[in-house]
């Protein structure tokens, strides 16, 4: 799953890494060592408009049939992880906040999401 655009700079995950040392190698199709990694990959991908990388990793039960970032009014400020915690070898919990940008209004998305561990596509 190449990443056809190259973004140059820092990783907009937050890891003060560069995209290059960071999540790309997630999205190019290296599997995420653990759920952590996965939501800042996940993240990236929705400011990058990654489709079918977050549509890859999205859990069957809760994806959408399809996903259509190109014309989102969301402009991305800043993620924030507030708790990782390994429940078992495959299962995880992320707590987080998204800021995001919309119609000129600063928004904030905060979840605590549970990773359950797949086959990586």
């Amino acid at each position: 799953m190449k990443v056809e655009k190259r973004y140059r700079g820092p990783c907009p995950c937050g890891s003060l890494k560069t995209y290059e040392r960071c999540c790309q190698r997630w999205h190019d199709g290296e599997a995420p060592g653990d759920a952590e990694a996965l939501m800042r990959s996940r993240y990236t991908a929705f400011v990058l408009k990654l489709e079918d990388y977050l549509l890859a990793t999205w859990h069957p039960r809760t994806r959408p049939p399809s996903l259509s970032l190109e014309q989102s009014p969301r402009r991305w400020l800043g993620l924030k992880v507030l708790r990782h915690e390994e429940e078992t070898a495959d299962t995880a919990i992320v707590a987080f906040i998204a800021r995001y940008k919309a119609s000129g209004r600063v928004h904030e998305i905060h979840e605590v999401s549970r990773f359950v561990r797949e086959p990586w596509p």
